[in-house]
């Protein structure tokens, strides 16, 4: 297995090592959901460093990034990022990422660990039209996510930048607990605000040092995998291998607002997505709430009230916010509005649920 620079850290705060998308990655310390509600009041960090990076510099690397990308890159200034999909050609998606604006010529796409393989070959494959110059610095770059309510305060005490003016989904590069060119990002995974930090291999263990001391007078913790995956979940977002993959539209993810058709744009799919648009889908991502007690599992099949199964579970847990069961899963169109009751076959037991808003919280 691979592992992150922060691996031996990790061994040595008690982390539950375990192997996820070819790293030897935590996916605890303290339990579930002492992480989870660190993060939701007050403050934990992730090491996100076995996500991919890859850098598309020069003159066409913005036609790159527009062709293959769901969002329209060409709306993005300088400190600008994005969150995107690689539509597959097939209708479906092979990664959802994110897409950083860095200079004119210069931009970072950040993709998911498990697809960091599968998503440079489709890079390579559809630059060879293009002419880009691309990167994989994958191995070059680590990155830590610092959330929650007391993630501003914590991080402010190791940069002069003024944190408060790095509003969400724009970044800057500068000094960071003595570094020089740290990439310093308000983006994140679990709704309760906060930072993701790039920063060089060799750095790692003084930033991560400098963080924790910062953050000690706010219970500051490491926080695990398992933990991230129930803070995605409160927030409805999706999770690429479960709620959305190559046979899954973007349209039907609910993600119509991260795939543009301005001025003619042309994109790979868009021809197919334009057709989603204009005559609708069959099935819908949707979350929903159980309403008597139990988990929903990913694979779980929904039904309708006479037992006829309208679709599957994508993504379930028990939310440590509202105690209850929540999912996400596609269902079929005729079920998908909000408030309808449906029901989870969960082993012998159907268990009724109803179909809400997201984010649950």
């Amino acid at each position: 297995m691979k592992t992150t620079a922060f691996n031996k850290i990790h061994k040595s705060l008690g982390g539950k090592m375990v192997e996820f998308a070819g790293y030897e990655m935590p996916i605890e310390y303290k339990g579930i959901k002492a992480e989870h509600m660190c993060v939701r009041e007050s403050v934990g960090v992730f090491d996100v460093s076995h996500m991919g990076e890859f850098w598309v510099k020069g003159p066409k690397a913005i036609d790159l990034v527009s062709r293959i990308t769901s969002n329209d890159p060409r709306l993005l200034s300088p400190g600008q990022a994005q969150y995107s999909c690689f539509p597959n050609g097939k209708g479906g998606i092979v990664d959802d990422l994110l897409v950083y604006c860095y200079e004119p010529e210069k931009y970072m796409l950040v993709v998911n660990a498990a697809n960091i393989d599968k998503d440079w070959a489709w890079v390579v494959k559809q630059n060879e039209e293009v002419g880009a110059e691309v990167e994989n610095a994958c191995d070059d770059i680590c990155q830590l996510a610092i959330q929650g309510p007391k993630a501003t305060v914590v991080l402010q005490k190791l940069t002069d930048v003024n944190l408060a003016e790095v509003k969400f989904y724009t970044f800057t590069t500068d000094k960071f607990a003595g570094v020089d060119d740290v990439i310093i990002s308000a983006t994140g995974y679990t709704g309760a605000g906060g930072f993701e930090l790039y920063f060089r291999n060799d750095v790692a263990e003084q930033i991560w040092n400098a963080i924790f001391e910062a953050g000690e007078e706010f219970g500051i913790q490491p926080i695990g995998l398992a933990a991230r995956d129930t803070l995605r979940l409160e927030m409805g977002y999706c999770l690429y291998g479960n709620d959305i993959d190559d046979t899954t539209s973007p349209l039907e993810a609910g993600l119509g607002w991260i795939t543009k058709f301005n001025n003619g744009r042309q994109f790979i799919d868009r021809d197919f997505l334009t057709m989603q648009k204009n005559e609708g889908v069959t099935r819908r991502l949707r979350g929903f709430i159980l309403s008597e007690r139990g988990i929903p599992r990913s694979g779980y099949e929904l039904a309708n009230a006479e037992g006829e199964v309208i679709g599957k579970v994508t993504s379930g847990t028990m939310s440590p916010i509202l105690s209850k069961g929540i999912g996400m899963g596609y269902i079929a169109k005729e079920y998908s509005a909000f408030g309808t009751q449906i029901f989870v076959k969960i082993r012998n037991k159907i268990i009724p649920a109803e179909i809400v808003k997201i984010p649950f919280i």
